[in-house]
């Protein structure tokens, strides 16, 4: 049976690409978003090489560097600013993309928010699936401001704390703390300031990232033991004592720090779903199935190719829909999961480094992991 009409739940990154990628095969797609402004969290966000071939695939990629700050790869410094090495992002594009670009997050939620509803896709802000009904067709849902419609297959794109998740299958997953957090906030970009940067310090680990012409972020990773749940009128003064190891460049930017409303503070929470993702006609992608840590900036790259072969996968669908999400999830899951691992490791080799006790070779895991991910989906 062809699929013809998906419900979308979640309105961010993963929902929206995969309303796009369904609209690019001819495929009808409703989305719902719970938050009724749908606002955007975060300062800005990484886009490896694989990531912009997914974009190129749905047609986004253009805009995403055009609007972003693509960069040749990552310089890596000590606390005081000292370069220590430096290694270019992998490139599976050519000459016309960078192998890695940065964008702001309100610019990337502009993008895919004008081609979702520049398709003409509906979207519904303020509105939740209360309840739904299978048969051997389709599914008749029940939305919280009391419409129904009849769907072919659902999509849960509701994020790492997906509530779709907890209704198919319970709590026996759900996130957990890896005991780092993330902080970030936007400066202005110096000029000469064309790759991203990577500082080591004793006790935690920062980064430059370019993200336009004129902009830039900051983040930091740290250890939080117990994951505070840290005041967010005094951001601004913690992240500022975070950064108190560093000199140079991050010491000037530290300066600069003077509200509490221009930091992003996150914990590093993680979940991985086994298989299957899917029950019956409704399957979950992107954060709801699998939300690792940013250590490999592959998150939303992970939603976004889920997306593109999703779309690939139901449109070439004329047979029996559940082997069809499990041959999905058989194709997305080693990639999702080798994400999650490695990331994960990476996090707990920070954190023994900080404690001084080194272990593993970080350099060699992230170019074998994506050397892996460049490889086709």
């Amino acid at each position: 049976m062809a699929i013809r009409k998906v419900l979308i739940i979640g309105g961010g990154i993963g929902g929206l690409t995969a309303a796009i990628a369904l609209h690019r095969k001819g495929i009808e797609a409703d989305v719902i978003e719970r938050d009724p402004s749908w606002s955007v969290y975060g300062v800005g966000i990484i886009q490896p090489s694989n990531v912009l071939r997914a974009l190129c695939d749905i047609g986004l990629g253009d805009a995403c560097v055009r609007d972003g700050r693509g960069f040749q790869g990552w310089r890596f410094c000590d606390a005081q600013g000292n370069q220590l090495g430096e290694g270019c992002g992998h490139n599976v594009l050519g000459s016309d993309y960078p192998p890695i670009n940065g964008i702001r997050r309100p610019a990337l939620h502009k993008i895919l928010t004008e081609t979702t509803l520049g398709q003409g896709t509906s979207v519904r802000l303020g509105v939740t699936l209360s309840t739904w009904n299978e048969d051997a067709d389709g599914i008749d849902a029940v939305f919280s401001d009391g419409t129904e419609g009849r769907y072919d297959l659902i999509v849960g794109a509701d994020g790492a704390f997906s509530q779709l998740r907890h209704q198919l299958f319970g709590d026996a997953v759900k996130p957990h703390f890896t005991g780092q957090g993330v902080w970030r906030h936007n400066f202005e970009r110096p000029r000469d300031l064309d790759w991203g940067m990577i500082f080591f310090g004793a006790k935690s680990k920062a980064g430059l990232v370019p993200l336009s012409e004129t902009l830039m972020y900051l983040f930091v990773a740290t250890p939080e033991p117990g994951n505070p749940r840290h005041p967010t009128d005094q951001l601004h003064t913690l992240l500022k004592e975070r950064l108190s190891e560093y000199g140079g460049i991050v010491k000037q930017l530290s300066e600069q720090i003077l509200d509490a409303k221009d930091v992003v503070y996150r914990p590093m929470e993680v979940v991985m779903l086994p298989e299957p993702w899917h029950k019956g006609r409704v399957v979950l992608i992107g954060d709801s199935a699998h939300s690792s840590t940013p250590h490999l900036a592959e998150g939303a790259g992970m939603a976004i190719e889920d997306s593109v072969l999703l779309a690939e996968m139901l449109a070439a669908n004329t047979g029996n829909l559940g082997s069809a999400l499990t041959s999905f999830e058989q194709r997305r899951m080693p990639r999702a999961k080798l994400v999650y691992d490695v990331s994960v490791r990476l996090g707990e080799w920070e954190m023994a480094q900080w404690e001084g006790k080194p272990h593993g070779d970080a350099g060699a895991l992230m170019n074998s992991t994506y050397t892996t991910l460049m490889q086709p989906i």
